[in-house]
């Protein structure tokens, strides 16, 4: 049976689900560390891909070459735009990933990669510059299933930052640029790689705070990560009741 891949980007987004699913370290992911468990009889490898594009882009590179998972799935946490209707402890599912830095400064303001014309990726003939569609179904199929499960979530585009949006405003920019509700850093990566390897992908973050003048006081990490994280055991155990 092709497993499941989820991935996050640190050791703390992945406890609970490596606890849970009861998974044993694996190798099979570069220098990254990797974890294969169960629910049920479907198999789900869980990886910790460090932080940022870079390190999610090799280390998805490296676990596409050693399998293709049925579906990658990757978690953590999100900081959500102030205009989103999300709240600190919501979900967000991605209907898109945006590469949010690729492009150019202009005089007349940012412009995307097609203002060079070199494309991201070329695919099937499809030119694909700053924006990465996600599978539909497993979107749909989190969406329905945070529906009956009475858990607020919300489906929308990501922005995959370099540097966080640390002041309300830059945030706001964001969000009104890529008509998007949450930014992350690694995400437009993941959605990347598995499009150039034809592996469908779901994204689904907790919002650990809002996108406004930095204050940590208002953050919180572990429930975003929590809820994140059960959800997705959730989420795997309907996956695992269609085989």
């Amino acid at each position: 049976m092709e497993p499941i891949l989820v991935v996050a980007a640190t050791r703390q987004e992945l406890t609970l689900l490596i606890r849970s699913l009861g998974a044993r370290e694996r190798g099979g992911a570069g220098r990254r560390p990797s974890w294969l468990g169960k629910v049920g009889l479907l198999p789900v490898v869980l990886a910790e891909t460090g932080i940022g594009k870079v390190n999610t882009a090799a280390a998805l590179a490296a676990l596409f070459e050693n399998f293709i998972p049925r579906l990658v799935i990757n978690t953590g946490c999100a900081g959500a735009y102030t205009a989103s209707g999300l709240r600190v402890g919501d979900l967000a599912v991605a209907s898109a990933e945006i590469s949010g830095d690729e492009g150019v400064l202009t005089p007349q303001g940012w412009e995307g990669l097609d203002l060079i014309g070199i494309p991201a990726l070329e695919r099937k003939g499809v030119r694909y510059f700053n924006e990465f569609p996600l599978s539909l179904h497993p979107a749909e199929q989190a969406v329905q299933l945070a529906t009956a499960l009475g858990i607020p979530l919300r489906r929308g585009k990501f922005v995959t930052v370099s540097t966080c949006s640390g002041i309300t405003a830059r945030g706001d920019e964001l969000a009104s640029r890529f008509d998007a509700i949450c930014e992350n850093m690694e995400g437009a990566a993941m959605a990347q790689v598995a499009l150039d390897y034809g592996v469908d992908c779901l994204e689904v973050r907790g919002v650990s705070n809002m996108v406004e003048d930095r204050d940590l006081s208002r953050w919180n990490l572990p429930l975003a990560v929590e809820k994140a994280q059960r959800f997705i055991i959730k989420y795997l155990e309907t996956c695992g009741e269609e085989q």
